[in-house]
Formats: structure tokens, sequence, C-alpha cells
């Protein structure tokens, strides 16, 4: 006997394309690891603490330094207090924080809204948990909040929203009259937010994120996630940290003790000092990104395909009505991938009923010469199709 959970699941996209990629020798702009953008200083500090040790089990909630760097950076950056010694957690990357949240909080039969198009981890996670994940559509290429749809999906046995904002895979941010919206939700039903914020400082065009924790009467319902692996381009690492109150942080940190314990000392330390680097870093870091977005943008205009907004993350979604008006977008990205050699994901596979076929998405967090050979063959493939 297995558990359906996952003995019904399928490889993802992700892991999908990016084999196919390996195999063709093709341009993986399908799965979502950056290039040549860690910090330096960031490694240097990971090895001396490697060296230097201690190499043993570190506290559960993971080292005080990057507790207290998390709790720094929470103010620094949202203007929210945090008390690091009862409201953080550092966790063996997001994706544990979020399965540590909903094996904590959920009970049989829970019902978990979730904003699509959604991080495929959300749905077999909240099932494995026992929830129920109830979607809830945002439609492009806007993105905006369908307050009635999300009224109408409430029901007593709701007991937790999901709010990926920045939002993979389309990049939208929430604005403030939608945090304000949510947060009326979470007081009126009595819910719980858990807060997907990895892509926080990966904004762009003068846009910032605000995280929904930062209003008052959400403050205490929210359970807030960050990731080193977004905000530091190291996604191998597997580093990440939760806040929220210790009413919530209570159960989530035990999930978390019977799952993985704890994270590798050396990298916490060095995730710490990667939190208390400067301004000049965190402004660097979107303005080359918003660089290496303009220029994917540009070659996939060039090659004939209608490109949407992203004012946040590292992926742009693509329209492919023009290219693909017979097919979905799942053929679409392996015909692509063979034809042309660059890899992308449908995203459909963002969606439970993966019935979303007209867009497919790139990512643009890769080396200059990556992007520039992409929209080569890319602009050659749409040249060769359109003269077909």
């Amino acid at each position: 006997m297995v558990n359906p959970v996952f003995a019904d699941g399928r490889t993802s996209a992700f892991e999908a394309m990016s084999r196919l990629a390996i195999e063709l020798g093709a341009i993986n702009l399908g799965q979502g690891f950056p290039e040549a953008l860690e910090p330096p200083e960031l490694i240097e500090v990971a090895a001396a603490a490697l060296h230097s040790g201690p190499h043993q089990y570190p506290p559960m909630l993971g080292l005080p330094t990057l507790r207290q760097a998390v709790a720094e950076a929470n103010l620094r950056f949202q203007g929210i207090h945090t008390d690091w010694a009862t409201e953080v957690l550092v966790t063996s990357g997001a994706t544990e924080a979020l399965a540590s949240s909903f094996l904590g909080l959920l009970e049989t039969g829970d019902e978990v809204i979730v904003f699509q198009p959604a991080y495929d981890s959300y749905g077999s996670m909240i099932r494995r948990a026992g929830g129920v994940p109830v979607p809830v559509r945002l439609d492009p290429p806007d993105w905006t909040l369908p307050r009635e749809r999300i009224i109408a999906a409430i029901t007593p046995r709701t007991r937790a929203v999901v709010i990926n904002t920045p939002m993979n895979p389309c990049g939208k941010i929430f604005d403030d009259a939608e945090l304000a919206f949510l947060a009326g939700l979470l007081e009126r039903h009595d819910l719980v937010a858990i807060c997907d914020e990895v892509y926080e400082h990966l904004t762009f065009d003068g846009r910032r994120h605000r995280s929904l924790m930062t209003l008052p009467e959400a403050r205490g319902r929210c359970l807030r996630i960050g990731s080193a692996g977004k905000s530091f381009s190291v996604t191998g690492w597997k580093v990440g940290y939760l806040t929220a109150a210790p009413a919530l942080l209570g159960p989530v940190a035990r999930a978390h003790h019977y799952l993985t314990f704890t994270v590798p000392p050396a990298l916490q330390v060095a995730v710490a000092a990667g939190l208390r680097l400067g301004d000049a870093y965190f402004d660097g870091l979107r303005t080359t990104l918003q660089e290496r977005r303009e220029r994917l943008a540009s070659g996939l205009r060039a090659a004939g395909f209608t490109v949407l907004d992203c004012p946040a993350t590292y992926f742009l979604c693509v329209d492919i009505s023009a290219q693909a008006a017979t097919e979905d977008d799942v053929a679409f990205c392996d015909q692509l991938l063979r034809e042309s050699g660059v890899a992308a994901i449908p995203v459909s596979t963002f969606y439970a009923e993966r019935d979303m076929h007209r867009l497919i998405r790139f990512c643009f967090a890769k080396r200059a010469e990556t992007l520039n050979e992409a929209a080569s063959r890319l602009r050659a493939w749409g040249n060769h199709r359109a003269a077909a």
C-alpha cells in the first residue's frame, strides 16, 4: 500500500522539462534556478564557517544569529517588529516551511484557499496533511484578486488561505487594497494566512512588495515565509525562514522537528550575513534582474511572442495563442524544446484543473550570453515556423 497523494501524482513539469533539456542539450529557461548572481561574500562566509565548525546539530529552531538576522530583516524591509526567540523558525528551504505549516496547523477535512496559478507543492502537501485545497483562479493578463470568488469559496471548514506575493509564475504583487481585503477576511472568518514571500526582494520598476503581516489586524494570523535560495540565488542551499506569532509557530516548529529537525549550521551563518548585507546588494539584485528581464522580453517579442507584464520574480509569462491556436501548452513546450533547443514551462501545471493552455513561462535569471543565445534560437525557430 502507498499513500494516494503521492502514488497518483505525476512527475512535475519542472523535472520533466529539465530532464529533457539535459538529454537534448537545450538551454533550460524552464526551472527557476539563477546563474551568476550569488554574492561572493556569502560563499566566503559559508566556507569559513564550514572550516571552523561546529559540525553537529544546531538548535532545532535555528542558530540564534540567523533568527536574529531574520527579525532584523523583518523590521528593516517591512517594519515588522519580531521577537527572534519566540517568532522565528529556520527551515530546510521554503518548501519545508510550507509543509511544516500545513502539517502543524491543519486537521483532517480543513479547507485551504489557494490562489491559482499556484506552486504545485501547495496542493499535494495540503492533501497529505489531511486538508482540502480549494482553488480560486486569478485571470491574466492583470491577475486581479477575484473578491467575489474568494468570498464564495469560504465555508465553515475553511481554515487557511495561501498567499503567494510576489506570485509565481505571473509576477503579480498584491496591492494595499487587496491586502486589506484579505486581512478583513482573516478576522471575519477566523482564518490564518500562510504567506509565501520568497520573491520579496525580486521586484522591478520601482515597485515594492508589502507583506500581509504588516497590517495590524493580520499580524497574529500570518505565517511569513522567506527563502535564502531566492534572495541570494543559492537555491541548492535549501535555507528558509518562517516568522509567526508564538501560538502559530509552536505547532509548525513541532512539525519541523519531525520532518528535518534542523538545517546545516555553516549555511545558516552565511545566510545571516546575507540578510545583513547593505542596500547596495538588494538594489543591485533588482537592477540586474530587471536588465535580464528586458533582455529576454525583447528577444521573445522579436520571436513573435506576446509577453505579459512582469512586476516581480524571475519569470516571464508568454501568451502562445498566436503560435498554438490548436495545441495545448504542454505539447507546445515539448515541441518548442525539441525544435528550438529552449526549454519553457507550461503554465497549466500551476492549475489544479490543468486547463490554462495559452501561457508558458520562461526564467530570465540567467547569464546575458545564455539569454542572448536563447533569444537567437527562438527567433530562428519563429522565422522557420512562419515560413513553413
